[in-house]
């Protein structure tokens, strides 16, 4: 028997109760695969784009990191746009942090879609796997009382059967899919912690570049720093 005969008869023997349980299973895996390839997306793009970022921002051509952000719609050029938007009119670092966190506010639900919808499709597959078990065997015992003592032992076997199909597919799905669930909170809490760590390099160039201008005595001097500084960033 290969497997494809195996799964008929599973569903065969199961009763009616086991097609819902296969629907949202279905519908479970489709969630896990979906936000698995758009994770894997993300982070491969974050990290192509970190290449190309870092030696600019390393060497003070914002423009052009502006420039090179703006092609892509990934989860690190949101976060590097808000945060280079702010440089030329953001005197304070706490400025340019602010709209960093604001950026990741934005980005963060989208890493985080229907992720949560995976432990609760598990509840609910097993419950309805458990309700078909307590049904199989209701019907189990209904049916032995009211057919004779030879036919009995034939009765009681297909409705255990079917009593026990569905908590093997309830559990299977349950166990899959909180095992899915697990994989990609982990991998959503890696980009966004990635997403954190780039926001603190970016600002510490920033700070860096700042605080390498010289002091100036007097306020004409001060100001011409602060053009130098702001003037670096528009370039």
């Amino acid at each position: 028997m290969n497997a494809l005969d195996m799964i008929i008869n599973f569903f065969k023997q199961g009763g009616a109760f086991l097609y819902p349980i296969a629907a949202v299973f279905a519908v479970g895996l489709g969630f896990a695969v979906e936000r698995f390839i758009y994770l894997h997306r993300v982070a491969r793009g974050n990290r192509r784009l970190w290449a190309e970022l870092a030696p600019l921002i390393q060497a003070g051509n914002f423009r052009r990191a502006m420039e090179t952000a703006e092609k892509t719609d990934s989860a690190l050029s949101t976060i590097m746009r808000y945060g280079m938007s702010r440089i030329a009119t953001a005197h304070r670092r706490e400025d340019i942090e602010k709209a960093m966190e604001e950026s990741l506010i934005e980005v963060i639900p989208r890493l985080e879609k229907r992720t949560h919808y995976l432990a609760t499709l598990a509840n609910v597959g097993m419950l309805m796997g458990l309700l078909g078990t307590v049904i199989g065997l209701i019907n189990a015992f209904a049916a032995v009382a009211a057919v004779n003592p030879a036919e009995k032992a034939a009765m009681l076997s297909a409705s255990i059967s079917v009593a026990m199909n569905n908590t093997a597919l309830g559990l299977g799905l349950a166990i899959t899919l909180l095992l899915c669930h697990m994989y990609l909170e982990t991998k959503t809490t890696e980009l966004v912690d990635s997403l954190e760590v780039a926001s603190i390099k970016f600002l510490n160039s920033i700070t860096e570049r700042r605080q390498a201008v010289p002091q100036p005595a007097s306020a004409p001097a001060a100001a011409k720093a602060a053009d130098q500084i702001l003037g670096a960033a528009r370039a």
